[in-house]
């Protein structure tokens, strides 16, 4: 087993899933593209578009386990998304902070800069389907979301969803829980979904959904509850979990891929290295505890007949 690290004071350590910490098999079988690119002009035209599907995550505060960056990565390699914006890494990243990388391929060396892109790509029901893709940005946000508007506004976009990721205390065997926001009144009404009451700080998917939002677009935002103590990226379980919830909410049936298998892969793995620290294994069943008493009220016959004809409409429109 790897090392081991307080998150906090109070809690368990966590769990490493690095290669070095025991889980290397799962590693290498699910790892999303890397969050940099090279800055290359747009093949693609946004104007061509009619109310696309519009799905953004970015890497860094926002994206506990990489499982938001690798819920989008994810169509965008199902789908063969292809690129149609890149935006200028000069006006928005530090160097020092995200560096950029010098990669070689059959003798050729590439210089690759951090970077957000906006990939388009075609759903199986015939929606087009955008993609926002990137590193948090260092500097200056406000420009960075005006741009994102106004390169979303070209590509008619009415909704998009915004997908996080944080840390929490949820164990790792149980669903990862997903919450869904919106400050949109009519979308409130269409899901029976609550204003958000979080006030802290916030990162780049925040400040975007607020300009999105005083900009006249719809947007929902879905964060992945991650288990803290085992943080370590990748988290398949916790991509598989956006991936479905986004399912729910466009009413598409998405091409999951392996990421059923690969959840269930990192999950063997985690009760492995769970079953070899007693403070953790007693941590973890504390945790299961509290979930399946605050989840039983939800799981009454009429919700889980809801659910399923939702699955369903989806297979059967598929």
């Amino acid at each position: 087993m790897g090392h081991l690290v307080r998150i906090k004071p109070t809690v368990v350590p966590a769990l490493d899933l690095s290669p070095s910490g025991g889980m290397s098999n799962t590693r290498a079988a699910w790892h999303p593209a890397a969050t940099v690119r090279v800055m290359v002009d747009a093949p693609r035209d946004l104007r061509g578009l009619h109310d696309p599907v519009v799905i953004a995550a970015f890497g860094g505060w926002n994206d506990a386990g990489d499982a938001a960056t690798g819920a989008v990565e994810h169509l965008a390699a199902a789908y063969g998304a292809e690129l149609a914006y890149s935006l200028d890494p000069d006006d928005f990243y530090d160097y020092q902070v995200n560096r950029p990388q010098v990669r070689g391929r059959n003798g050729d060396r590439q210089l690759i800069w951090p970077t957000t892109e906006i990939k388009v790509s075609e759903l199986p029901d015939g929606r087009d389907l955008v993609l926002v893709h990137g590193l948090e940005p260092n500097l200056r946000w406000r420009q960075f979301s005006a741009r994102i508007m106004s390169a979303l506004t070209s590509a008619n976009a009415q909704r998009i969803y915004i997908l996080g990721a944080l840390l929490a205390d949820t164990p790792h065997t149980r669903p990862i829980p997903v919450s869904v926001s919106t400050r949109d009144r009519e979308l409130m009404e269409m899901y029976g979904l609550e204003p958000s009451s979080y006030e802290g700080p916030t990162g780049i998917v925040g400040v975007l959904a607020d300009a999105l939002s005083r900009g006249g677009l719809q947007v929902l935002s879905l964060w992945a509850a991650v288990p803290h103590y085992v943080s370590h990226p990748p988290c398949p379980k916790a991509t598989l979990a956006l991936l479905s919830q986004l399912e729910n909410l466009t009413d598409a049936a998405l091409d999951l891929g392996e990421l059923a298998e690969l959840s269930r892969a990192w999950e063997r793995g985690v009760d492995e290295l769970a079953a070899e620290d007693a403070e953790v294994a007693e941590y973890v069943s504390g945790l299961e505890q509290q979930q399946d008493a605050a989840d039983l009220p939800e799981a009454s016959g009429e919700a889980i007949a809801a659910e399923f004809e939702r699955y369903l409409r989806r297979r059967q429109g598929n």
